[in-house]
């Protein structure tokens, strides 16, 4: 009797699982930079986080018309447990989307980085499992990192902060919820049905909060912007590169635990915050350059005295010297060190 030969991510489920993470990454990296352009022609972020999700829906229904993936069925028990879990992925979606327009993206990701804390936390007090002490130890400096990085933010401003701390809240409940529900089915459906949950709890405050002002001249500027072809082609490829990140996510969720997956994704944010830095021109205050130079001197030495017009746009350097000479801040008086 011949043994079955195993599937090539039954023999390299480590490869696997790190291939999902990567692409997981990838993705995500593109539709930050994606998403934060819109922003800064079209910065309603209630009306964009639902075509993120209205893309990512009809992207679904494609895919199960053609069977790739067989859908699901869904019973009363699922859409119980699912409910949570859509609102959750509601509110955090567009908590973050709400943050992103405000604030540099770089920021939204340092506030966000705080995710394995409430995952901790809510594991620990909600569900009942004990979290050793070494972990929490562990997790001390991710706390004091974000706390010293939004008192000295250039673009810090209430909205932005606590818009980033709620989505925190609600991810975390997201990703436990979300794994009770891949017991009764694939994390591909899971995140098909809850991305449809979830749009209809996103439609009514669009409508109820930027309804009027889209109508009045939201659309009218962003198109005179920058047209209607490449508005439209904008709001297309955030919503799927949106939805193609996101079922990476579920996918990798599906193969870790919880926690893991929120320690995961603080990695993501290094790889976003780097690349926002070079694509957007966003700066680092000194203090977060010393933060650094704690953890890693031999590595902040190379890019302390990195003279920012090697990277940044000409108009974000004067717009920092403009800010500078134009309200008091604690940031010294040297160029800002970036990557």
């Amino acid at each position: 009797y011949a043994e079955p030969s195993k599937s090539f991510g039954e023999r390299f489920p480590a490869l696997v699982t790190g291939f999902f993470f990567f692409m997981w990454y990838f993705l995500n990296v593109i539709f930050n930079i994606l998403n934060k352009k819109v922003y800064n022609y079209f910065p309603y972020p209630y009306f964009v986080s639902v075509i993120h999700l209205l893309v990512g829906v009809v992207y679904c229904l494609v895919s199960w018309t053609v069977g790739l993936p067989q859908r699901a069925p869904i019973n009363k028990e699922l859409l119980v447990i699912l409910t949570p879990v859509a609102f959750c992925h509601a509110l955090g979606h567009v908590m973050s989307n709400v943050s992103f327009a405000t604030v540099a993206v770089s920021f939204t990701h340092t506030i966000k980085a705080l995710e394995p804390f409430f995952n901790a936390a809510a594991s620990q007090f909600v569900l009942g499992h004990q979290i050793p002490l070494s972990l929490w130890l562990s997790l001390a400096p991710v706390v004091i990192g974000v706390s010293m990085a939004s008192l000295t933010e250039l673009s810090f401003n209430w909205t932005g902060f606590i818009s980033a701390m709620i989505s925190n809240i609600a991810f975390t409940y997201r990703s436990i919820y979300s794994k009770k529900a891949m017991t009764g089915m694939d994390s591909t459906n899971v995140y098909a049905y809850t991305s449809i949950i979830a749009l209809l709890f996103c439609i009514p405050p669009a409508v109820l909060i930027e309804g009027p002002q889209l109508m009045q001249y939201g659309f009218k500027a962003a198109i005179a912007k920058v047209g209607l072809f490449k508005f439209l082609s904008d709001l297309f490829w955030i919503g799927m590169f949106y939805h193609l990140y996101n079922q990476l996510a579920t996918n990798t969720l599906e193969r870790v635990a919880p926690l893991t997956h929120a320690v995961g994704n603080v990695l993501k944010r290094v790889f976003v915050i780097g690349f926002s830095i070079v694509v957007f021109g966003n700066y680092f205050t000194a203090s977060f350059h010393d933060l650094c130079a704690d953890i890693h001197p031999e590595f902040c030495s190379n890019i302390r005295f990195s003279w920012q017009a090697q990277f940044l746009r000409p108009s974000s350097f004067v717009a920092y010297q403009y800010y500078c000479s134009h309200k008091e801040t604690r940031i010294l008086d040297r160029k800002p060190s970036i990557i």
